[in-house]
């Protein structure tokens, strides 16, 4: 089960929970592209209760950084857990987005 919810702040603030994955993935990309074009601002995705990401989900997020970067935006994570961050870790994409403590 995936679900996820935006806020509008300084940054869009972007919560998934659960599982981030092939069946997933196509729906949080359109969604939060759509959010963003609503929003145009930076982007923090909060990972409190995302459980997993694969490789789908990696691209996604290229995707959507790739998108924003065209009008200089950003994106950072914040509360990754470990698992995920050694993900991230392992194919250097924690030296593209921003990590946040």
């Amino acid at each position: 089960m995936f679900e996820v919810s935006y806020e509008n702040k300084d940054e869009l603030v972007i919560y998934p929970k659960g599982e981030l994955d092939l069946y997933t993935t196509e729906d949080f990309k359109k969604d939060t592209l759509n959010k963003y074009n609503e929003y145009k601002k930076n982007i923090l995705i909060d990972g409190k209760e995302l459980e997993y990401i694969d490789s789908t989900g990696l691209g996604a997020l290229m995707y959507i950084l790739n998108e924003i970067e065209k009008n200089d935006h950003k994106i950072a994570l914040v509360n990754i857990k470990k698992n995920i961050m050694k993900l991230f870790s392992i194919t250097k994409l924690d030296s593209i987005f921003e990590m946040r403590d």
